[in-house]
């Protein structure tokens, strides 16, 4: 007998038809004698259109009210998953975010999860009956409905599986598992058996859209071993786990990209001390995120360039908010550049601890395809380069040959 939690994404319960197969597999997970909790998205699309009535309604929204319009559609589909597992004879039961409680901090829609009080459901456990709970809701301190943020759910999720010290948390999803690259453009990736939690995270961070990065620094932090599998094929997943679980580390697990990126280029950067921070200061206080960082070196010591991403969707703002610190606070440059036809693409495995010239690979097979790079950033088991976006197939295709990632 083994405790799972098993959460079910949108596309997964999209329809009637769908939410009553996840019943059957509930079932036919409660029939072998393991304590199953379900965590269930809202249905495709629900979330979406419940997020556009409420800016149809008012353009300044209270957030708390948002939370209680947005948070409706993942108990919608636990209320329908429950009665589709009564109707198959299980012993079945809905619990909102409130009613466990899972507990939050007060940031309506974006919410952190505090704690979660798993003892009724584990009391429940002992009758024999299948909890099932809506993902991305919790309670605040306030005893107000809070939202986690939109991909909340395998968060929940994973938070759930910690509480109830499950053996394994299950991701049901519409991929088969985590692949060495987005099959769609390389056709010859190919699944992975496991994975480390370091390496999804980095997977995750970097554009793979398979799992929630919090979901993931969560079963990390937790130990959760947790199972990423499709809802439409009976085929095993992928495994994400402790660097301990697995026996030999390839040098390299996979290859990430991200489309969503822009970069700004500021020449003839005063080259003085605090005008970085008179750069990126007032785009931390604008909560605009940057990810990649290069400073050329100052031959004359008085003007260098300053180049840097943000996502697509802050550009417009960063070039705004960059100007008016030029204007207020005298931050000395020249030109600036800004560029939205870019990608990021990562080099990631946990082998590049131990094993020298990953980087130099990454670099000449780039150069061999006349690929040019644009901007570089590493960490310890990635390597990060912004490369023109048209050349973006291209790159994945020749690094995910060149690291011998091809399926035979």
């Amino acid at each position: 007998m083994a405790r799972l939690v098993m959460k079910f994404g949108g596309t997964s319960v999209a329809d009637i038809n769908r939410i009553k197969e996840v019943a059957r597999r509930v079932k036919a997970e409660a029939d072998a004698g393991n304590q199953i909790a379900v965590v269930v998205s809202a249905m495709a699309g629900t979330t979406n259109q419940l997020v556009q009535w409420t800016g149809e309604i008012a353009t300044i929204q209270d957030a708390r009210e948002y939370d209680t319009v947005v948070s409706t559609g993942e108990q919608i589909t636990a209320g329908l998953l429950s009665l589709a597992l009564q109707d198959l004879g299980v012993s079945a039961r809905s619990w909102m975010g409130w009613q466990l409680p899972i507990q939050t901090d007060g940031a309506h829609g974006s919410a952190r999860i505090l704690k979660i009080d798993g003892d009724e459901v584990t009391k429940r456990f002992g009758d024999g009956q299948v909890a099932v709970l809506p993902g991305f809701q919790g309670v605040s301190p306030e005893n107000r409905l809070t939202t986690l943020g939109r991909g909340g759910s395998d968060t929940s999720a994973v938070a759930l599986a910690a509480a109830l010290g499950a053996d394994r948390c299950d991701i049901y999803t519409d991929v088969e598992g985590v692949f060495t690259c987005d099959p769609r453009i390389v056709a010859k990736a190919r699944k992975l058996d496991k994975i480390t939690y370091e390496e999804m995270l980095e997977m995750a961070s970097q554009g793979a859209k398979v799992l929630q990065t919090r979901s993931v620094e969560m079963a990390m932090n937790h130990g959760v071993r947790v199972q990423v599998l499709s809802s439409f094929s009976n085929a095993p997943g992928t495994l994400v786990v402790d660097e301990e679980e697995i026996v030999e580390q390839e040098v390299v697990s996979g290859i990430a990209y991200s489309r969503d990126e822009a970069k700004i280029t500021l020449l003839g950067v005063e080259d003085r001390p605090g005008v970085a921070a008179g750069i990126f200061g007032p785009l931390a206080d604008a909560s605009i995120n940057v990810d990649m960082i290069v400073q050329n070196i100052s031959e004359d010591e008085r003007r260098t360039d300053l180049t840097f991403t943000v996502t697509e969707a802050d550009l417009s703002r960063a070039v705004e908010v960059v100007e008016k610190a030029r204007a207020a606070d005298g931050i000395g440059y020249e030109t600036l550049l800004s560029d939205a036809d870019v990608v990021k693409v990562s080099v990631i495995g946990v082998g590049m601890r131990s094993h020298a010239g990953v980087a130099l690979r990454m670099f000449r097979t780039l150069a061999e395809n006349s690929i040019n790079i644009q901007v570089i950033s590493t960490s310890e088991i990635k390597v990060s380069v912004l490369i023109a976006e048209k050349y973006t197939e291209l790159a994945l295709r020749a690094l995910h040959t060149a690291y011998d990632l091809d399926a035979e």
